[in-house]
């Protein structure tokens, strides 16, 4: 498994996007994810020619900001806002694909005040997805759904409704992870969740049940990564704190806190 380290908030400035990549590099991590926008404030040339200067791959995308800022959404009962949505994150995908970066889809679904009735929002989702995923495969895009908790997003909290729904799309270029907030939340055994799914998972989030710094929480970290490392899971450990810290004590605190239990497995 290796280390990667999640911003939030889109970075418009390439210079200090290329200042916090060298910040990463130093504390030991070895990629990192970024919160996607329209229009991209980079070319994709630009973020790979960053990635290969610092060493640091580009791992994924979040998509969520197209929902908050652009009210772009899956489940919505608009369908011109649906069609926008799916291009939306079909650009995203292909945008992401040139950097061999995955887009994580969670809060694009949307909540149950976009669509009350779950059913008809499920069938709007799935369908939205099998579009995005369908034209995805034809240029290697990768899609991946994100179960987040109930009071963040609207549908499919749980791994097994994310494995569900992935599975009925059927596009290879659709899989789905996991989040430790989101499922401290949602299911009734995190570990035996990591267990079930870590090898069938495309990426994963490490985060604290309350969003903060490592430790002031309840999730039992060392327990987390070697349950992850025993399912057989050996892509990307993204960290995600957003609260209480700054960008550059989040990703400090958290490398001294995992970095060593990442390597314990891996000499294990």
């Amino acid at each position: 498994m290796k280390l990667c380290f999640l911003f939030y908030e889109p970075i418009a400035d390439l210079r200090e996007l290329s200042r916090r990549m060298a910040v990463l590099k130093k504390l030991g991590y070895q990629g990192v994810e970024l919160t996607a926008s329209y229009p991209a404030p980079h070319a994709a040339a630009e973020l790979l020619g960053l990635a290969r200067e610092h060493g640091l791959p580009i791992v994924s995308f979040l998509s969520g900001w197209s929902y908050g800022a652009e009210k772009l959404c899956l489940a919505s009962p608009d369908a011109g806002i649906r069609a926008r949505a799916v291009e939306r994150l079909i650009s995203y995908s292909e945008y992401a694909a040139q950097l061999g970066a995955h887009v994580v889809v969670g809060l694009m679904q949307g909540f149950r005040s976009d669509e009350p009735d779950e059913a008809i929002a499920a069938d709007r989702i799935a369908d939205c997805l099998r579009q995005a995923a369908r034209r995805s495969e034809t240029f290697g895009g990768r899609l991946v759904l994100e179960p987040v908790n109930h009071l963040q997003v609207g549908f499919h909290h749980t791994a097994a409704e994310a494995a569900a729904l992935v599975a009925r799309v059927g596009s290879p270029a659709l899989g789905y992870m996991l989040d430790t907030i989101h499922m401290h939340i949602e299911e009734h055994s995190l570990f035996d969740t990591i267990r079930e799914h870590g090898p069938a998972i495309r990426h994963f989030h490490l985060c604290e049940s309350n969003g903060g710094p490592f430790g002031s929480g309840s999730i039992d970290l060392p327990r987390v990564v070697s349950t992850l490392n025993a399912s057989g899971y050996e892509r990307y450990v993204s960290i995600k704190i957003y609260r209480k810290l700054g960008w550059e004590d989040a990703a400090r605190t958290a490398a001294e806190r995992i970095l060593p239990l990442l390597r314990r497995q891996t000499q294990s």
